[in-house]
């Protein structure tokens, strides 16, 4: 059996469940591990900050597995289970993502797997698949409804601009300085000079920022989703024709949700700092994506 951890935000959480869909297409028996999201501390108090958003979307079906289930592989989280996997370290059968994409990982059998499993070589096969199954509830928000039909009666792209916790001193020394002011001209740039009369539709947590840094006739801020509806935005970004994306994985589920087949989706040459772009390698793991560097520059 192969048991997929499911934690993080929506853009983490739609990335293990699509690659749980790709062991069942493989026809092996996987599950999903949801317990991060109700697991608490010693006071009671529920450890993670985040909600599981999988459980918003329609038509959405997967299979849970049981304590049981995920103690034969990695033990239990009391003394035992700590003492197994320190003293017993080859009973444990615990897979730890440790970098872009791992060749083995779809050959494994019987192993609990821990990552973000961002790369989309994973399941780019599925990914028409995956658009029947991830349904997002239909809104009754007004407001939503106008702007889809709004962006799908012309060239619209989207922009994603990911401010708020990106600002912190941590994260922005792991996710700063690489969707620069001069990346999202480079990219809005290409798309000016391959596609005819596009109007861009900027999404971000910070639409002040938004709104000075994106005005004109050719820009449209988008204001509408807050709080626990925010994830309609990405519901938004895939009606767009084409996708200019932050280094954020909400963002690349936007485009990747996008069922347009001429679209171009744009992406930074990297995730974090510490990684560095190889134009080949990234070709393959990311087919169909257009890379543009903090500099403005298409690779």
């Amino acid at each position: 059996m192969i048991i997929i951890q499911v934690a993080g935000g929506l853009g983490n959480q739609l990335q293990q469940y699509a690659l749980y869909r790709k062991f069942v297409r493989l026809g092996k028996e996987a599950r999903l591990d949801i317990s991060w999201f109700t697991s608490k501390d010693q006071r009671g108090k529920v450890l993670a900050e985040r909600e599981l958003e999988l459980a918003y979307f329609d038509r959405l079906v997967y299979e849970v597995c049981t304590t049981e289930e995920k103690e034969k592989l990695i033990g239990s989280a009391g003394l035992a289970g700590k003492l197994r996997r320190k003293l017993l370290p080859g009973s444990v059968h615990w897979f730890h993502e440790s970098q872009m994409y791992h060749s083995e990982l779809l050959q494994m059998e019987d192993m609990y797997l821990s990552g973000y499993f961002a790369c989309e070589k994973y399941y780019a096969d599925i990914l028409y698949d995956l658009r029947e199954k991830i349904q997002f509830p239909k809104t009754d928000n007004l407001e939503n409804i106008r702007m889809a039909e709004e962006i799908q009666s012309c060239e619209a792209v989207s922009v994603h601009l990911r401010r708020g916790d990106y600002l912190d001193v941590e994260n922005a020394a792991m996710f700063g300085n690489i969707c620069t002011d001069a990346y999202y001209q480079g990219a809005i740039e290409y798309i000016r000079e391959h596609c005819n009369a596009p109007h861009f539709y900027i999404f971000s947590d910070d639409v002040n920022y938004a709104r000075k840094h994106f005005s004109g006739e050719e820009y449209t801020v988008v204001d509408i989703n807050h709080g626990r509806d925010s994830f309609y935005d990405m519901w938004l970004m895939s009606k767009c024709r084409h996708n200019i994306c932050a280094n954020s994985t909400f963002s690349f589920w936007g485009a990747r949700l996008n069922s347009n087949e001429s679209k171009i989706m744009i992406r930074p040459t990297i995730h974090k700092n510490s990684q560095v772009f190889v134009k080949q390698e990234m070709e393959e793991l990311w087919p169909g994506w257009i890379f543009v560097n903090p500099a403005g520059k298409v690779q």
